[in-house]
């Protein structure tokens, strides 16, 4: 019996590949899956199930693709309504892997057909749970994502949680494996671990949500306190996951079109697409083409993508660097974002050379802010409410990246005002985006905190986040 878990760090996302004698099953595949089954081909093994926790919602999954590429079945727990082919199997249910046994529990409460797979060695002991988002390691899956499409309250799907926990999960053996669907960085829960596999037993000491003596009123409070809205992409996502989607080669096919910067500038006229730049952001602030946004490759770009564009069917043209055009792209299509149209050929110095007009991102060094700060400047703290509640620059005003746009108003007309994040990287998609509305009295704060913090600008007294509510 093998084993593997392939975790896109980006997404936060664990994917898993189980063989036995021969036989393959995946779990929560990822929208690109050739290299699931070329795994299987190295291995001279033959996919024979792909299995699905719930209907994601901050990914696509590459189940139907896959199923359509290797024949293998989908198969999801209980009351899953999907419009393609798949097995909905029981509680209780039982598929064969060579000589291991999947077992179905259903464990509804994140979304309600949400299922864990207990996997049983060739011993029929119970060996490891793939808990997708039923179970995080430090946490649980938030409750709220479901409401519409299950008429229920987060409070009543809350409370389902809590059940399936307790009759399903906590009973099993403490040395059972966790396999989540996702650790630290994703926005299904809120307090998860950075460790990506852990012990039941483990959990049940470690997991305020596992605690013993926890009533379901508890439970429920616990759970729910301090949610934030899920991104807007997330129902869109749901939506392709239930209802099936491109195939990705075609998706890359429309997408890697190389286009002159005469070309570009009419594409993007002419369909309204968003130019978006996944360079660095030091490049980004020397020079780019105007009213572009910027969500760099090289940080938290697809989730980013997701909560800011928002609009999964969104035309989009890229300035990328040069030979990751498809990688873009492909992480584009992880989280629904299928309409790019095609990249600047030769990137900005193909631009510029053709004569187009380029803007830039005035960014300063925190000595500089902290003589700015001095004359009274006005400060911007674009991190997480979080984040700032723990510490922040003393008079900063918090505008939370994630809302920005609920926040224009709350920005100088004219005066020079100053943007920071934790390192640069979120200030300079904030940058970006006030630039595109018309807002350009900003200046990005190169190193973002850490480094004002360095340069010996006032803070608050820290609070330890886990101690805030």
């Amino acid at each position: 019996m093998k084993i593997e878990q392939i975790y896109t760090g980006c997404l936060a996302q664990g994917a898993y590949y189980i063989e036995s004698e021969g036989e393959v099953a995946i779990v929560d595949p990822l929208r690109e899956v050739k290299p699931y089954i070329k795994r299987a081909k190295e291995s001279g093994a033959t996919i024979k199930y792909i299995f699905e926790t719930h209907f994601h919602a901050d990914f696509v999954s590459g189940h139907v693709t896959l199923s359509k590429e290797t024949g293998a079945p989908i198969v999801y727990g209980p009351t899953a309504k999907p419009s393609f082919d798949a097995i909905i199997a029981e509680d209780g249910q039982e598929f064969k892997l060579g000589k291991v046994t999947i077992k179905v529990l259903h464990t509804p409460g994140h979304t309600m057909e949400s299922t864990t797979y207990l996997l049983k060695d060739e011993n029929g002991k119970d060996h490891a749970i793939f808990s997708g988002d039923t179970l995080f390691l430090g946490d649980v899956g938030r409750p709220d994502l479901a409401q519409k499409a299950a008429h229920m309250t987060q409070e009543e799907l809350a409370g389902t949680l809590y059940d399936s926990l307790r009759n399903k999960i906590m009973p099993l053996a403490d040395d059972v494996i966790v396999y989540p669907a996702h650790g630290a960085g994703s926005a299904c829960g809120k307090n998860m671990m950075k460790e990506t596999v852990d012990t039941l037993g483990n959990q049940k000491k470690m997991n305020y949500a596992l605690r013993a003596d926890m009533t379901k009123e508890e439970f429920v409070k616990e759970v729910t306190d301090g949610l934030l809205p899920p991104p807007q992409y997330f129902p869109l996502n749901v939506k392709m996951n239930k209802e099936g989607y491109e195939d990705i080669d075609t998706v890359l096919e429309r997408g890697t079109q190389s286009l002159s910067p005469d070309a570009f500038e009419v594409a993007a006229n002419e369909t309204g697409a968003v130019v978006l730049d996944v360079r660095n952001q030091a490049d980004f602030a020397k020079g780019h083409v105007p009213r572009s946004i910027f969500i760099g490759l090289d940080g938290s770009f697809a989730p980013w993508v997701g909560a800011l564009i928002a609009d999964v069917e969104q035309p989009i043209l890229l300035v990328a660097p040069e030979g990751r055009e498809e990688e873009t792209i492909t992480r584009l299509s992880r989280v629904g974002f299928d309409g790019t149209l095609g990249y600047l050929k030769g990137g900005l110095k193909a631009w510029e050379a053709a004569g187009k007009e380029v803007d830039t991102v005035t960014s300063v060094s925190a000595d500089e802010l902290k003589k700015a700060i001095e004359e009274n400047a006005p400060v911007f703290d674009v991190r997480k409410e979080s984040e700032y509640k723990a510490e922040h620059a003393e008079n900063a005003i918090l505008t939370p990246l994630d809302y920005i746009n609920d926040h224009l108003s709350e920005y100088p007309d004219k005066e020079t005002f100053y943007i920071h994040c934790a390192g640069g990287y979120r200030s300079m998609i904030a940058a970006s985006i006030l630039k595109s509305r018309g807002i350009h009295n900003l200046i990005d704060v190169a190193g973002g905190f850490a480094a004002m913090k360095t340069a010996g600008i006032p803070v608050t007294d820290y609070v330890c986040p886990t101690t805030l509510k």
